[in-house]
């Protein structure tokens, strides 16, 4: 398999050097859905111009990434192309590796519940193949790479690549079982946006699962392992936050970066729920309605971890489609990481119940985004109205895909414990609800 993801690889760093190289990239970086004020690259330049002479790149209202960022790029900022392409790179390879290792779990576990007579007969057409489970790794390599979401941020350099390759590596280190590297991963990623704290409860399940397979040695509690990961992630993350103090001999980077996520200040137009809801809002209103929405990234962790605890990378799939949707600046490249994954759950089609429809709208919104802006902005001939409702249509599409894939898995598992072809007590077939 190794030459097929290498092959995938060349031709997605083609398309990102060929079209780095056109007249479309400075097109790309302004366009309002592929960066945001957190990520854009012109913001990291100006920064960088503040640091290069003497102020600090805080003391303004215009960058607003982390430490570890602009120190990065003062570094690599003539080869600032070539870091985003690897970053997509690491991306694919990380989930490309993450994929593979979880499939063979899968299969490994399906196998001892076959031998152990688990499954009832009549959903043996359910059973995972290996020849169907084969090419999957590469097929989320593939639509990680190949997505128009994913080549529009490389080109426009939004740091939103950065952050998923991190999250990526993130995943790999959860799957491989080194709880050590998954916390410092997992440090990094909520350094970087607060959000992918959410994160913590899917890895921590995975990891006590993993470690809980039967094996003769001996193995700490439940609530021991729960404060050893507690305590690496904590102590990673103080460590980066100490060290990006130590970078700045200053703490402006707090309110200018967190502050900023959380408070919302900026309401430039993106693919987000804030902005136009904010800029309506009644000054003396604004907090309480910036703690609700703000909430919901958090708010479905424990409910959702409650009924996937059993399935914690399929729970992690949720959480970051959850982040994409609900966080305060999203990107397309947000998008895309999730979307990645889909492959993976290639097994649920059949229990799908609104895919097409959703394909639909996602494609049209899409297509939608630029035409609605230009006549807003350009034309003159709509408002933005026109735009957030294009906006909301989109993040509705994204809500239907995702809760149609939680339905489909829930569906899946409902019929490997009672049977494919369920039945009324008076021998009528039954329909399956969700509640």
């Amino acid at each position: 398999m190794a030459a097929p993801l290498t092959l995938v690889l060349i031709v997605a760093v083609t398309i990102r050097a060929v079209l780095f190289n056109s007249s479309l990239a400075e097109l790309i970086s302004e366009r309002v859905e592929v960066v945001s004020p957190l990520n854009a690259w012109k913001r990291v330049v100006e920064g960088l111009a503040l640091l290069d002479l003497g102020v600090s790149p805080y003391s303004g209202d215009v960058f607003h990434e982390t430490p570890l960022i602009i120190y990065l790029f003062h570094f690599v900022i003539d080869y600032a192309d070539i870091v985003f392409m690897i970053a997509d790179g690491i991306t694919a390879v990380a989930l490309y590796l993450a994929v593979q290792d979880y499939n063979k779990g899968v299969f490994r576990k399906q196998k001892y519940a076959l031998e152990a007579d688990r499954y009832p007969h009549d959903c043996l057409e359910l059973i995972r193949t290996p020849k169907e489970m084969y090419y999957i790794p590469l097929k989320v390599a593939l639509f990680y790479l190949l997505n128009p979401f994913t080549i529009l941020s490389c080109v426009a350099k939004s740091t939103c690549g950065l952050n998923n390759a991190v999250i990526a590596l993130f995943i790999l280190s959860t799957i491989k079982g080194s709880a050590l590297l998954s916390a410092i991963f997992l440090a990094l990623a909520t350094y970087q946006s607060i959000y992918p704290l959410t994160l913590c409860v899917p890895a921590l399940l995975f990891l006590l699962q993993r470690l809980y397979i039967p094996v003769n040695v001996r193995r700490p509690s439940f609530w021991l392992f729960t404060m050893q990961y507690a305590f690496m992630f904590l102590g990673s993350l103080s460590v980066i936050v100490c060290l990006s103090f130590f970078l700045l001999s200053s703490w402006d980077f707090i309110p200018s970066v967190y502050g900023f996520i959380l408070s919302v200040p900026d309401l430039t137009p993106n693919i987000g729920l804030f902005w136009y809801f904010f800029a309506e809002m009644f000054e003396h209103f604004r907090l309480f309605f910036i703690c609700v929405f703000q909430i919901n990234v958090f708010f479905y962790t424990i409910p959702l971890s409650i009924k996937l605890k059993e399935h914690p990378v399929f729970l992690i799939f949720m959480q970051i489609a959850i982040i994409s949707i609900f966080k305060s600046y999203p990107t397309v490249g947000d998008i895309a990481l999730y979307m990645a994954f889909l492959p993976l759950w290639s097994h649920l089609y059949r229990f799908l119940r609104n895919i097409f429809l959703v394909s639909c709208v996602l494609l049209a919104c899409s297509a939608l985004f630029p035409v609605l802006w230009h006549l807003w902005i350009y034309a003159g001939s709509a408002n933005s109205n026109f735009y957030y409702a294009i906006t909301l249509l989109f993040n509705v599409g994204q809500i239907l895909l995702v809760s149609d894939y939680f339905y489909a898995y829930l569906r899946r598992e409902h019929h490997l414990t009672h049977g494919l072809y369920l039945k009324r007590r008076d021998g009528s077939e039954a329909t399956l609800v969700l509640k």
